[in-house]
């Protein structure tokens, strides 16, 4: 495996942790709070590095793929909801950081499509 490779894998990696625990405390905890934020923009940077990471292993993504697409849609979907999370917390309206989490769950599973295709094409090579 080579090194860049290997970088790519733990930081998408980070992505999913980072990510998941930001989404789930909120979730469990039913109410937004500035650390779910910081999670979640954390592991909007790790997805980011991680995929720029992955563009130097194969420059010229196949932007017809499903993979591509998906992952596409993820990253922007992760990006607009740490956006929206931070604008939530300033300004800090209680009924909007309650129903938060119910937006939260779509994105992560949205996330984990090119996630766990990524793992699938990965282990195909």
């Amino acid at each position: 495996m080579r090194p860049l490779e290997l970088a790519a894998i733990v930081l998408i990696t980070l992505a999913l942790v980072f990510y998941s625990i930001g989404v789930w405390a909120e979730r469990i905890r039913r109410f937004l709070l500035p650390w779910h934020v910081a999670a979640f923009w954390t592991g909007f940077l790790f997805d980011v590095s991680g995929t720029t990471a992955m563009e130097w292993l194969e420059p010229g993504f196949d932007w017809s793929s499903p993979h591509t697409i998906t992952g596409q849609i993820a990253l922007w979907l992760m990006l607009l909801h740490a956006v929206w999370a931070t604008r939530v917390v300033r300004r800090n309206d209680d009924a909007l950081r309650r129903r938060f989490h119910m937006y939260s769950l779509v994105v992560w599973c949205v996330w984990l499509v090119p996630y766990i295709g990524g793992m699938i094409l990965g282990m195909t090579r």
